[in-house]
């Protein structure tokens, strides 16, 4: 799946066009080495990481005046666990990717609507901590009542390879909700937030291309989530595609409430979450929440998203426009949605 042949510009790894290997092992070693140990530093922060380790039971503690609010599973921590009434089940529903595409803001939109109940966190279970067992992820559930629903959002899950067959044999039934968006904007901001706590990675130029403009880097993750139509043929020999939904990342942005209502009607929701809840932020340039009642100040998501991006070359971006196109129109074969990428 490589790009066709370039438009110039210097090949990957410090070496210019036409370099044999008796000059590469002339370099200097110290330039080689401190972009190796750029790249390590990239693969760090771009790679799925481990599930976390089981955390030791504290010491015993005096008893609190109330009982608190929520508490923590001992196997995950960071992942609240919420106690009270009902009962805690398997999700019902999961928004499965993708990275970027804006999960974190519908999981913060159906949050408002009083019949979802979603696990903030995302416990990447079906990709990082399959061995724990259904029984420790049922655990870290929220309680439900009759009539609401279940749902975590964990976005890795759609380009993990094992994820669909895992899900599967929880239940056949799930209903999975796919956030999708432009897959050369979605590669452009992947990389600037890995820059934001990387700095002084390679370009971006660099990092999806071999040799300058040369062949597209499937390989670069940034890149190969894109291939949507080659993650979603894996997932269709699991699940049918009535039991998907596929959102449009930027209506998300453009028309909230909208899409909102897509979504709440594939869950079988009353259309509670409506254009009232929303107004648009100019400095973010995304949609927020009005100011709930009882609280102080209108809410946005945190401040890492809407961040800039960085500046790159239009080259590029036709480059990989071209090199999507294929797959995008494929995408929207396999949907039966035309999202107007191209």
């Amino acid at each position: 799946m490589a790009g066709s042949s370039g438009l110039g510009g210097g090949a990957r790894g410090g070496q210019g066009p036409g370099t044999g290997p008796g000059a590469a092992l002339r370099a200097p070693r110290a330039p080689l080495l401190l972009a190796a140990l750029l790249l390590g530093a990239y693969s760090l922060c771009a790679l799925p990481g481990r599930c976390p380790p089981a955390a030791r039971a504290p010491a015993p503690a005096p008893a609190p005046a109330e009982p608190p609010r929520a508490a923590r599973s001992p196997g995950a921590p960071g992942l609240p666990v919420a106690r009270g009434p009902g009962r805690r089940r398997f999700p019902q529903a999961l928004i499965v990717g993708v990275k970027k595409g804006g999960t974190r803001a519908l999981l913060e939109f159906l949050r408002l609507h009083p019949d979802v109940r979603a696990l903030g966190s995302e416990p990447h279970f079906f990709d990082r901590c399959y061995e724990r067992g259904l029984a420790w992820y049922r655990n870290l559930m929220p309680r439900t009542l009759d009539g609401q629903i279940t749902m975590e959002k964990t976005p890795s899950y759609f380009v993990t390879r094992e994820a669909p067959g895992r899900i599967h044999g929880m239940s056949p039934d799930t209903k999975l909700i796919v956030v999708v968006r432009n897959p050369v904007t979605r590669a452009i901001s992947d990389y600037a937030q890995t820059l934001s706590k990387t700095p002084g990675l390679p370009s971006f130029r660099a990092l999806a291309f071999r040799h300058g403009l040369g062949a597209v880097d499937t390989a670069w993750s940034a890149v190969r989530i894109g291939l949507y139509a080659q993650h979603l043929e894996h997932w269709l020999r699991y699940f049918p595609l009535s039991r998907f939904l596929f959102v449009s990342g930027e209506r998300l942005v453009s028309q909230p409430a909208a899409e909102l209502g897509r979504v709440q009607d594939f869950l079988g929701l009353r259309r509670v979450v409506t254009d009232k809840h929303f107004y648009f932020n100019a400095t973010k340039g995304f949609p927020c929440l009005r100011k709930a009642q009882g609280s102080r100040r209108p809410r946005c998501l945190g401040g890492s998203k809407g961040r800039p991006h960085p500046r790159v070359p239009e080259a590029v971006v036709r480059r990989l426009r071209d090199f999507y196109r294929p797959f995008n129109r494929k995408f929207y074969q396999m949907t039966g949605q035309d999202f107007g990428w191209d």
